[in-house]
Formats: C-alpha cells, sequence, structure tokens
C-alpha cells in the first residue's frame, strides 16, 4: 500500500474513533479485551506501524515544509492510544478528543503536501 493510501485509511480510522467511543458510553458497557479490541486493534497498530515508517522515509526524501519528524512519532503515538481507547466508555472526552484533532490535523496537511506535487508518497517502496 503507498504511503498516500496509508495516510487516507487512517485518516479514516480517527473519524471512526469518537463515533465508536459515544456508542460505548451510551451503552455504559466495558468491551471484551480479546474479543472486540484486540482484533480490531492488531491490523490497525500495523498499519500505523507501517505508515511511521514509510512517512519517516518520505520527509527524508521530499522535506515537506510542515510535516516533521517528530509529528509523525507523536502521531502514530496518539493513534496508537485512541484507537483502542475509543472502545472504553471511562476514556476522559477532552484529551482523547483533542488526541484524534491532532492526529487528523497531521494526516490532512500530510494528503495536502502530498497532493500538491510531491508524489514521494507514491515512489516510496511497498512496506506491505
Amino acid at each position: 500500500m503507498k504511503l498516500y493510501e496509508m495516510t487516507k485509511e487512517l485518516l479514516d480510522e480517527c473519524g471512526k474513533c469518537r463515533p465508536r467511543h459515544a456508542r460505548m458510553r451510551e451503552e455504559e458497557r466495558e468491551p471484551d479485551f480479546f474479543g472486540e479490541v484486540k482484533p480490531y486493534a492488531d491490523p490497525v497498530h500495523q498499519l500505523i506501524s507501517d505508515w511511521k515508517v514509510m512517512s519517516e522515509e518520505w520527509i527524508r526524501h521530499e522535506r515537506p515544509k510542515h510535516v516533521h519528524e517528530a509529528q509523525i512519532e507523536n502521531a502514530a503515538d496518539m493513534m496508537t492510544q485512541f484507537i483502542v481507547q475509543s472502545f472504553y466508555p471511562k476514556t476522559g472526552k477532552k484529551r482523547f478528543y483533542d488526541s484524534i484533532q491532532s492526529a487528523e490535523y497531521l494526516l490532512k496537511t500530510m494528503i495536502a503536501a502530498m497532493e500538491e506535487g510531491t508524489d514521494g508518497a507514491e515512489q516510496t517502496k511497498d512496506h506491505r
């Protein structure tokens, strides 16, 4: 999968976290970690890991103006956490929502940079 597609997919995942969290709060139930959370989170965590490697390579090659390696590291950590947190009703909303918003901003910034003409994202080696 290409970096551009991975970035779009992660942006979509971010968008699924808020409604999932709201649904879990409404249902007021703890999820089955091994039955619900882990099977969902594992492939997403692998996607995040692959995205991180490819994003860092893209940054070193393309040198986008508004995207830096530290942001990639931070976003990958946040996404890894909030994907799992979205299943738990006791997760505090403020920090949870702020983390999602921050990750979405970075992902949208990357998409815009790739669409502006740096097509290094399409040339980056396939890591899957």
